[in-house]
């Protein structure tokens, strides 16, 4: 019998739950404000980043179209918290299945909670809406925590590209096998891809990534992984006398009335399972545009776009 000890948990059970409950209450008082200062208290990385453009949209609309943000809480109580034993000197962080509050059925969402040792605080660094009600089958010890995971490059590299390659083909190198989730992303390149018909083309593309973070832990076959890409959709008209118009959201970026083309970025965050003898199943993503930019179109053009 080993007598080496285990490692710690990131945190307690308890302790997790404080970090929840504080990150509801400060997210709704940002939110009512639109306090990016506040926000960023409690949010880093790529939620920050998503959260930050739905401000940026609120703002780009009439004072009198905004609609305030209903206040929310995450229900604890139901919390499925997946918190790993780490070395010592590891950054620490948890993973938790959370759902809303007064729901009458859980509509899950797996969220990352990091520390940030320079700010002395927790702040939730990723949202994943799930696509099924069932979550995955994390390995817990007797304690109830889980098992970290390292995740290589490689792994990684592969499942952004397979995302990726979702919305630029439609999912033609097959890297996951299929699921809710990657037939939505797939949807998104068959319907807005043709959306113009022979008036414009629309295409994906990868993107540089700024959030390599990666977070993992042992399931009952495999791997749960937790990880963010980001993608651009590039639209263009397909002739002279043609022109994009902005919709509502667009005008917080786009102020022009009508663009010959537009670029868009997107900052998602992703959930995929890796079980050890099958290709990996995305469970779910959640996206955010987070800029726009565009070629105005020049004076005398018509709008028929």
């Amino acid at each position: 019998m080993s007598t080496t000890p285990k490692p710690a948990p990131a945190l307690t059970a308890a302790q997790a739950r404080d970090v929840i409950n504080r990150y509801s209450e400060i997210n709704n008082q940002a939110n009512a404000e639109l306090n990016r200062r506040l926000l960023d208290t409690v949010e880093d990385g790529p939620l920050y980043a998503q959260s930050v453009s739905y401000y940026t949209e609120a703002e780009g609309r009439p004072e009198a179209d905004r609609k305030p943000e209903k206040p929310w809480t995450y229900d604890t109580a139901t919390a499925k918290l997946y918190i790993p034993r780490l070395a010592a000197g590891d950054d620490r962080w948890f993973i938790a299945a959370l759902s809303v509050k007064g729901k009458s059925t859980p509509s899950w969402r797996l969220t990352v909670f990091a520390e940030r040792p320079e700010h002395r605080r927790w702040e939730q660094v990723s949202v994943v809406d799930l696509d099924d009600r069932k979550l995955p089958n994390v390995a817990l010890d007797r304690d109830g925590y889980a098992t970290a995971v390292p995740a290589t490059k490689q792994t990684v590299g592969e499942l952004r590209s397979g995302v990726v390659d979702n919305f630029a083909t439609g999912g033609t190198t097959k890297v996951f096998s299929p699921s809710k989730a990657s037939k939505r992303q797939i949807a998104v390149h068959d319907e807005t891809g043709t959306r113009y018909g022979d008036r414009g083309t629309t295409t994906f593309a990868g993107s540089t990534n700024p959030y390599k973070d990666t977070y993992a832990v042992r399931t009952s076959n495999g791997v749960l992984l937790m990880f963010s890409h980001t993608h651009t959709q590039s639209d263009a008209v397909a002739g002279p006398g043609l022109q994009i118009i902005p919709g509502e959201d667009d005008r917080a970026w786009l102020r022009g009335p009508g663009y010959t083309s537009i670029k868009y970025t997107f900052v998602c965050n992703d959930a995929a399972t890796i079980p050890s003898r099958e290709r990996p199943r995305l469970i779910g993503y959640t996206c955010a545009r987070t800029n726009a930019s565009g070629l105005p179109v020049g004076p005398g053009t018509t709008a028929r776009g």
